[in-house]
């Protein structure tokens, strides 16, 4: 029973005494179709939703959140459900603007100004038709169908509000719909009013893209529909393929996408999809040619670590812990696969330990997505020599504690026991140190480093205090 909350029954009531008609409408009705689940609950009503609101949470006695400048209402219920009220209304815009003028309207109007089909599917809470389906834009024809469409006008329906193209291609991409032609159509045609839209609301529908069970969905239609290289230049510049001879490259953009997908298929972890999305982006900067082996990329893991916080600050991601952990990965992202390729070394797994810290298995996890050959053969073959590289990182882990370490030398210790400043010879000792741990010449201990260190001062002429 779709209504089978007691909530529901209480606002049906609290309407009739008001003499109002109340309806569910939007996401709660489509999801749940969809099996989907969901708590968060609209309700329009042909007068005041403000009232209805109130009167409800007199009742439940629980807080009602008011914003009369929206004319809407929200409370939460004590199982989690969280209701929000608003009138009934219709809207109009100005060409360069998203924000509408609006007017108090019926059901239909109310319905007729949502983004999609799908989304103005309506349940009647009056008493006399409690959990009537009113559909009269046929949005459960496009349920059935998987079909993202509009309700009107589509190029009316994004001109007045942009966000709804980002958000067509965002449900398109969490339920593997189909956005119906002449919608995407309407898209294409009005890609460029997305500059009026915020860069905060657009960000918020790619993160729900990279969410997505299969995010390569949306970046195509993002691709296709002309506003990726408005919102996300770098990832549309690796788009295509370039010839010359018998010497071709792969198409970038395809493949990131393949890789996205793949860590999708092991992770929910945003940022680890967001590792995905950019680890080659700084491709396009790097690209070079070479008549005997063909076209090159040589540095672009630096080159693209480099450019993910002018990234981040501009598509309004988190400047912080998160970007600094996309950027990690991103410069590492072919230690791997290099180390798969060559002989396994001690020393090379342990600088890999070191850099990665913590974050190593993600790393790895990136890097197994990175392998996407065409030839069953040198996947397989990567993939082995990647068990190798697993292996000898967690005997080294477990002998050596190499992860996250800190040489047992500090600069502190150097100063007092030789009663130097700090300068450059402490940097330059501690950074020998160091080296000689993670290539193995001497254990991870303090008796070692501290000879190491006495050598070493020995040979720049220093003596103890």
């Amino acid at each position: 029973m779709p209504l089978s909350n007691p909530i529901f029954r209480r606002i049906a009531r609290i309407a009739k005494e008001q003499g109002v008609d109340a309806y569910v409408v939007g996401g709660y009705v489509r999801d749940y179709y969809l099996h989907r689940p969901s708590t968060d609950v609209d309700v329009v009503v042909v007068g005041s939703g403000i009232a209805l609101a109130e009167a409800l949470g007199r009742e439940l006695r629980t807080k009602v959140s008011v914003y009369k400048t929206f004319g809407t209402a929200m409370l939460r219920t004590r199982d989690g459900v969280e209701v929000e009220f608003v009138g009934a209304r219709r809207e109009s815009y100005s060409r360069d603007s998203r924000k509408p003028q609006v007017e108090a309207g019926s059901l239909e109007d109310d319905q007729r100004r949502r983004d999609f089909t799908i989304n103005a599917l309506a349940w009647s809470l009056s008493e006399e038709r409690f959990g009537e389906l009113v559909d009269p834009f046929y949005g459960m024809e496009d349920l059935e169908d998987c079909l993202i469409r509009t309700p009107c006008d589509p190029d009316i329906t994004f001109s007045d509000d942009p966000l709804r193209m980002m958000r067509a291609v965002r449900f398109a991409s969490q339920l593997g719909f189909t956005i119906d032609d002449e919608t995407f159509e309407a898209i294409r045609r009005n890609a460029e009013r997305i500059h009026i839209v915020s860069r905060e609301r657009i960000i918020t529908e790619l993160n729900k893209i990279v969410l997505s069970p299969v995010p390569s969905i949306g970046f195509t239609l993002l691709e296709k529909s002309g506003l990726l290289p408005l919102i996300f230049p770098e990832l549309s510049a690796l788009k295509g393929v370039e010839k010359r001879g018998k010497h071709a490259h792969k198409d970038n953009f395809r493949h990131t996408l393949q890789v996205v997908d793949n860590v999708a298929r092991r992770s929910d972890d945003l940022w680890l999809r967001w590792a995905a999305v950019l680890h080659d982006v700084g491709k396009p900067q790097c690209k070079g040619y070479d008549p005997k082996i063909g076209f090159t990329f040589h540095g672009h893991e630096v080159v693209g670590s480099k450019m993910v916080p002018a990234i981040f600050r501009r598509l309004k991601l988190p400047m912080n812990e998160h970007m600094k952990f996309v950027q990690k990965l991103v410069f590492l992202h072919l230690r791997p696969i290099i180390l798969s390729e060559d002989l396994v070394t001690d020393s090379a797994v342990r600088r890999l330990l070191f850099e990665a810290g913590d974050d190593v298995e993600k790393l790895m996890l990136l890097c197994e997505a990175d392998i996407t050959s065409g030839i069953d053969e040198k996947v397989q073959r990567y993939l082995k020599n990647f068990e190798l590289v697993r292996h000898k990182m967690k005997d080294l882990e477990e002998r050596d504690r190499i992860r996250n370490f800190q040489p047992p030398i500090t600069g502190e210790i150097i100063m007092q026991t030789y009663g130097i400043p700090p300068c450059q010879v402490i940097g330059e000792i501690k950074e020998q140190i160091k080296n000689a741990i993670l290539d193995g010449v001497i254990p991870n201990e303090y008796e070692a480093a501290y000879g190491l260190m006495e050598r070493l001062a020995a040979e720049r002429g220093l003596t103890k205090q």
